[in-house]
């Protein structure tokens, strides 16, 4: 009799652990039901990038002296740079530029140390194809500037919750041209005079 009783004991002990963990589940599945949703319709709303994004890198042609400096910092020796030297001028001649973004870990080396700012990074960041080869982008590709969120036509632009004003929830109901939340670098400097 004592050992059916320590049973009947045992099951109503798991019994009310198993109701305690399905209680709280249910607890952070009902704290979810009353949150907004935070949803991006993707093709149709696209979010705007934060103001230091590292997107595609954009490159300019005329600029290159083809110093080799972004192939020295990239930590993988990335870029391609072929180049000539011309005994008339002295100067290297440059042939051809690429990236292949298919490697690229986007850290942004090459923009910072490129001693003409040829190198620029956009807030481009739809890089998708169906054959990594395509990826390779070559001095024409580089040299073509990405459409931005806040000027394609065909997308509504919303901004990141960090970047809302204070006290904003919701990215579709922001008005035009509003201020994000907390002042920018320029202003911080300004204050601190």
């Amino acid at each position: 009799m004592l050992k059916f009783l320590k049973q009947v004991s045992d099951y109503t002990k798991e019994t009310v652990q198993a109701a305690k963990y399905i209680g709280q589940g249910l607890a952070v599945t009902f704290d979810h039901m009353q949150r907004r949703p935070v949803t991006v319709q993707y093709p149709y709303e696209k979010l705007i990038p934060s103001e230091r994004f590292r997107g595609r890198i954009h490159f300019e042609f005329d600029k290159c002296i083809s110093c080799e400096v972004c192939v020295r910092v990239c930590p993988i020796n990335l870029p391609v740079v072929d180049w000539e030297f011309n005994a008339e001028t002295k100067k290297k001649k440059l042939n051809h530029y690429s990236i292949d973004f298919g490697v690229c870990i986007f850290c942004g080396n090459c923009v910072e140390y490129c001693p003409t700012n040829c190198l620029s990074m956009t807030e481009e960041y739809e890089l998708s194809t169906y054959d990594r080869h395509e990826l390779n982008y070559d001095s024409v590709a580089l040299g073509r500037l990405p459409y931005k969120v806040t000027e394609d036509p065909m997308v509504t632009p919303l901004r990141e919750f960090a970047y809302l004003p204070k006290g904003v929830f919701e990215p579709h109901d922001l008005p035009a041209g509003s201020q994000r939340a907390g002042l920018r670098p320029e202003e911080i400097v300004e204050t601190e005079k």
